[in-house]
């Protein structure tokens, strides 16, 4: 049966999802938690939340889903620590500083590859199993046949099935981080999207905005399918949100009906969507939440509380009880697991009115509406003409449930220990400083061949295209330095992996997790895209131990932490073009006006014009930033990189040409709109 995998953004919401029939909660610490804004759990709080799952079977998934800053590994160490002394049952991240720090402290700890990592392709989940990971968290825009398909890995899978949806594929957004410096992969999304933004200037419309997903009328077919985990999103919500959420995926698992009205009142944007499972992608995914909503969540909350004002039956009890004559009262209990614990009262006396019988044992004993226990079967060996007090026997009821309790809470808890030797020893080992650089080398990303046409080759190192560009570039430009720039996002591997063969290139700039295990197959060299999200030394090192010959930084570090990066492999950094604000399979033009009236453009609330990036073959849009990201006249700040990479848009050939001496010369680039990204003020920390 597959997992009902609930939020829990505080204590409260836990024991609310718990109360309801979820299987496992998933929950973040202080620090380290892609919703920061959430309650989240210290240190007891999480012992005090493992420990109630778990007398209850329910497992504890903690998420240590941000991406990781240098400064920040010991901190992350004592995490880790702590996740395994409390004993939960499984991490959820997205860092390869992550993986890397738990395969060598704590191997025994079983580790989540987090919806952040972009795994939507059978290549991808691969890749996610022969590193390690336990499941993979499926992005949330796949249609019911591929969910199918990667449901047949020999990994976990895990997918979202009911709550709210980014309007970016999870782990590509920088749009909250670039407008305001609260990084969504740092767990601090100021949700921008969900403010006004149109096709038209002043528009007023939503077009960022969907409504909330539910798939719970497919959760029979999903299960069929072999995905075993249903997870819901709300980390951010309240319990009344994480108990009848939890309740309605319950009934629907098993073909029964819920409150799909009461459901859409306590939280929804105008109702709900099932467009990306069913591939219906457009206008009708679109929503926002109203007064109107708010008003009904407000009314709805009382009609909740009854749902998990009693305990949710987890374990059926089966008792024997012994009254014999010159014998102390024997009680033994057992439940599902095996396990037993016994109780030894007082000897019975001669009844003077009603003697003990089962009927009486069976009415003190099966007194159980307070806890998560239900009774299975009664067992009696009972002499003629004895008394037994009601008090022992609810004493023994008490004892014995609680020790079952105690015995379940050990049961249930996987023992994972952290090696803190290891952990000193991979933080105080010797990190290879980077080479210092006067003059970077320039690599560039473009989108047709005809944008290289006036450029001199000896000005740039490696040049990157779609694959279907790379035989006409090499038509003037050597095929040595030209290398496939692959799809952020795809509905169809194979035919991508196709065209990568025929290009003939032998460089791949891989921009998604599942590319490193593409090059892997093809012999290719790998290079590591800036939607890897790599934030630290130690993701660096894993990913040279994976084959990558070097990589672009995120553009989300500081040129100070870009400075004091460690690793073996060289590095290098977004330094010109428009930064991808999002990545999104459903585009906003298209659901606004259709593709016939596109002009790839959008404008948000305070009338900036957002440009948009089409690969319609591909199914995917990028919204990019209205000003033009620049270094040239800056490298001197950021002498630890080791390549600059200027990344195309629509500019003419003359203009690249133009650019790359700019950036030779170290002279200002001729663009208006100029910024200088997040390379000086950096995103909010988080921190606890």
């Amino acid at each position: 049966m597959s997992e009902i995998l609930s939020p829990a953004g505080g204590y409260e919401q836990a024991v609310a999802a718990v109360g309801c029939g979820a299987d496992a909660v998933y929950l973040g610490l202080k620090r380290f938690s892609a919703r920061a804004g959430a309650s989240n759990f210290d240190a007891d709080e999480l012992r005090r939340i493992t420990d109630f799952c778990h007398e209850r079977g329910v497992k504890v998934h903690v998420a240590v889903n941000t991406v990781v800053f240098d400064d920040e590994l010991e901190a992350l160490a004592d995490t880790l620590a702590l996740i395994c002394e409390a004993g939960a049952d499984a991490v959820i991240s997205q860092d390869l500083a992550v993986k890397s720090m738990a395969e060598k402290c704590c191997p025994g700890l079983p580790l989540h590859a987090s919806t952040q990592m972009t795994l939507h392709t059978e290549k991808g989940v691969e890749f996610a199993r022969k590193l390690g990971f336990e499941r993979a968290v499926l992005s949330r825009e796949l249609p019911a046949e591929i969910i199918a398909r990667l449901a047949k890995a020999d990994i976990e899978t895990e997918v979202f099935v009911h709550g709210a949806l980014c309007m970016s594929v999870s782990g590509q957004c920088y749009m909250s981080a670039l407008t305001g410096g609260r990084s969504a992969n740092r767990g601090g999304c100021a949700q921008p999207c969900r403010l006004p933004c149109s096709v038209k200037k002043g528009g007023g419309d939503y077009a960022l905005s969907l409504k909330d997903m539910s798939h719970l009328p497919h959760l029979r077919e999903i299960e069929a399918a072999g995905v075993d985990s249903f997870k819901i999103e709300g980390r951010m919500k309240r319990p009344e949100y994480a108990a009848l959420s939890a309740h309605a995926a319950s009934q629907a698992r098993k073909g029964g009906d819920y409150d799909e009205k009461l459901l859409s009142e306590v939280f929804s944007r105008g109702g709900f969507t099932d467009g990306y499972y069913t591939a219906k992608r457009g206008a009708a995914m679109f929503g926002r939440r109203t007064k109107e909503d708010a008003a009904a969540a407000k009314s709805a909350y009382p009609r909740i509380h009854e749902l998990y004002r009693r305990e949710f039956k987890r374990s059926a009890v089966s008792f024997a009880v012994t009254v014999k004559a010159g014998q102390p009262l024997t009680v033994t209990a057992a439940e599902e697991n095996g396990l037993t614990a016994s109780f030894t009262g007082d000897i019975p006396e001669p009844a003077v009115s009603r003697p003990c019988d089962s009927e009486f044992v069976k009415k003190q004993l099966s007194k159980l509406g307070d806890s998560f226990f239900e009774l299975k079967d009664l067992t009696c060996d009972i002499e003629d003409g004895l008394a037994v007090p009601a008090g022992a026997l609810n004493s023994a009821r008490r004892e014995l449930t609680a020790e079952l309790c105690r015995k379940r809470r050990e049961f249930y808890t996987p023992s994972a220990d952290f090696d803190r030797a290891a952990a000193g020893q991979l933080l105080s080992g010797e990190t290879s400083r980077r080479r210092r650089h006067i003059h970077h080398s320039i690599r560039i990303t473009a989108h047709s061949a005809e944008q290289l046409s006036a450029l001199d080759p000896g000005m740039v190192e490696l040049v990157f295209l779609p694959p279907e560009e790379i035989k006409k570039a090499a038509e003037f430009f050597p095929a040595e330095k030209l290398g496939a720039l692959m799809p952020r996002f795809t509905f169809d591997e194979e035919r991508d992996t196709a065209r990568l063969i025929q290009s003939g290139a032998e460089h791949m700039l891989c921009t998604n997790y599942a590319h490193i295990e593409t090059a892997r197959q093809l012999g290719l060299i790998p290079h590591g895209g800036m939607g890897l999200n790599v934030t630290n030394t130690l993701a660096i090192e894993k990913l040279a131990g994976l084959g990558l010959a070097d990589v672009i930084l995120s553009p989300e570090l500081k040129a100070a932490q870009i400075n004091a990066l460690g690793g073996d492999i060289p590095a290098g950094i977004m330094a010109y073009g428009r930064l991808p604000m999002m990545l999104t399979v459903n585009c906003p033009i298209r659901a606004q006006v259709g593709c016939k009236n596109c002009r790839k453009q959008l404008y948000d609330r305070t009338g900036r014009e957002l440009k948009v990036r089409c690969s319609k073959q591909q199914g995917y849009v990028e919204l990019l930033n209205p000003d033009i990201l620049s270094v040239s006249d800056r490298q001197a700040d950021l002498p630890a990189v080791d390549f600059m990479v200027l990344e195309l848009y629509d500019e003419t050939p003359g203009q690249v040409r133009d650019i790359a001496a700019a950036f030779m010369s170290g002279r200002p680039a001729a663009a208006k709109n100029i910024t200088r990204g997040l390379y000086y003020r950096g995103v909010a920390r988080n921190e606890a």
